[in-house]
């Protein structure tokens, strides 16, 4: 079985993690190469993964570890994930002094 590449353009270094982003929860995973490619994560080499940032706002959760840890990786990267049983999230304005609009808490109807 031929060895991933990283999926960064340009760059055919073999890859050694794997990235996730979660868009509903502004949050990106990164951990160890996952056994199988996923069509929406992406293979990065150690390059890249050291290198890698996020946009302002979100937040990176970094799970150590090697290719054996990469279950644990897929088991938290669901875990992020928004159910599609749970009814969505609707805005609570909070309002804070000198925090922009979209950056209000959002909290769930079940909490």
């Amino acid at each position: 079985m031929p060895a991933r590449e990283c999926s960064r353009t340009a760059c055919s270094r073999p890859a050694v993690s794997t990235l996730t982003y979660n868009y509903a929860d502004s949050t990106a995973v990164l951990g160890p190469l996952a056994r199988a490619s996923e069509p929406h994560s992406y293979d990065l080499c150690a390059e890249h993964s050291a290198g890698m940032t996020v946009p302002r706002g979100w937040r990176v959760i970094r799970v150590p570890g090697t290719a054996e840890a990469s279950d644990e990786l897929v088991a938290l990267a669901d875990a992020v994930r928004p159910r599609p049983s749970a009814p969505p999230a609707q805005p609570v304005e909070h309002p804070r002094p000198g925090r922009p609009p979209h950056l209000q808490v959002v909290r769930s109807p079940h909490e």
